[in-house]
């Protein structure tokens, strides 16, 4: 009896070290499959910041490029700032440069009402939202307190229950407008590439001019502005052919503009990773000696 209770302890005492050597290996496979997760997602993590860091330096450098075709002095060689796209190759990313000069954008510190109420309306907005929206733009940038017919001042804003007043000063960012009592985050997306702080012009260059603006023309259809665009991208002034006209005959000549430019540069990657840096310079360094250009706005796109 001794020698089989002995026996069958053992055998016991085998069985419960051979389960624990079981839970052991298969902790040490939990332990090591985590380990394999953290490193290969570590090391995701490294290779997107990689990629991101170079396609921002790509891009970067497709703001430099950008600027390098705007000083060209031949009008032939000179790129032209309408939106129109133009890509190259740098390094292993494929760049892609979208310019349009500010002037052929609604300054918001210089616009009148009716260039205000226009634009409002080419994006859809109904006659009397359109014209209240273009007051409470007046009188945010005006010095006075005096209401403008349907505007907006100290007054209105308190009585809409909102916590501040105009700004009684100009426009120093288009962001500003997201505070225009009336102003709804809907329309300020489809507004904001329309509009400027850094043109000074009272009304846009149409040649230089985004879809948006060209569709606040009066009696313009989309169909009709998306053509005027794209024959306006097509024109090549080295082609000797005339360039593309407005409804009235207008030629869309692109010449002339403030110096002042917006940049969108996207660079992609081989792997399809990209990085979008836009940016608003001015041509000449601002008085800073050796300077290219001076950047008044910069802001790292979007990035995948």
């Amino acid at each position: 009896m001794t020698a089989t209770r002995l026996v069958s302890g053992g055998r016991r005492q085998r069985g419960v070290a051979f389960i624990i050597v079981i839970w052991l290996m298969a902790l040490l496979v939990v332990l090591l499959g985590a380990f394999a997760l953290i490193a290969r997602t570590e090391g995701m993590q490294a290779r997107h910041l990689y990629d991101a860091t170079v396609a921002r330096y790509a891009a970067e450098a497709g703001i430099n490029q950008a600027t390098y075709f705007l000083s060209i002095p031949d009008p032939q060689l000179r790129w032209i700032p309408d939106g129109r796209e133009y890509a190259f190759a740098f390094d292993d990313a494929e760049i892609q440069i979208r310019i349009t000069d500010e002037s052929g954008l609604i300054d918001l510190n210089a616009a009148d009402m009716t260039a205000l109420t226009e634009l409002f309306e080419g994006i859809g907005v109904e006659l009397d939202q359109a014209a209240a929206l273009a007051a409470a733009i007046q009188d945010w940038r005006d010095a006075d307190d005096l209401v403008s017919p349907n505007g907006a001042e100290d007054n209105e804003y308190a009585g809409e229950g909102v916590p501040w007043g105009p700004k009684n000063a100009p426009f120093d960012m288009v962001s500003e407008l997201l505070q225009v009592l009336g102003m709804t985050p809907d329309i300020y997306r489809q507004m904001e590439t329309a509009v400027t702080v850094y043109s000074g012009q009272s009304r846009p260059n149409l040649a230089f001019a985004p879809y948006e603006i060209i569709l606040a023309i009066p009696g313009m259809t989309p169909e009709l502005a998306q053509q005027i665009i794209a024959d306006r991208h097509a024109w090549d002034p080295s082609s000797g052919m005339p360039p593309p006209v407005l409804p009235d005959g207008s030629p869309l000549m692109a010449q002339g503009g403030t110096g002042t430019y917006s940049i969108e540069s996207r660079a992609t990657l081989p792997n399809g990773a990209w990085t979008q840096v836009d940016a608003t310079i001015r041509l000449g360094g601002g008085g800073v000696s050796g300077m290219a250009y001076t950047v008044l706005r910069w802001q790292d796109g979007d990035s995948l």
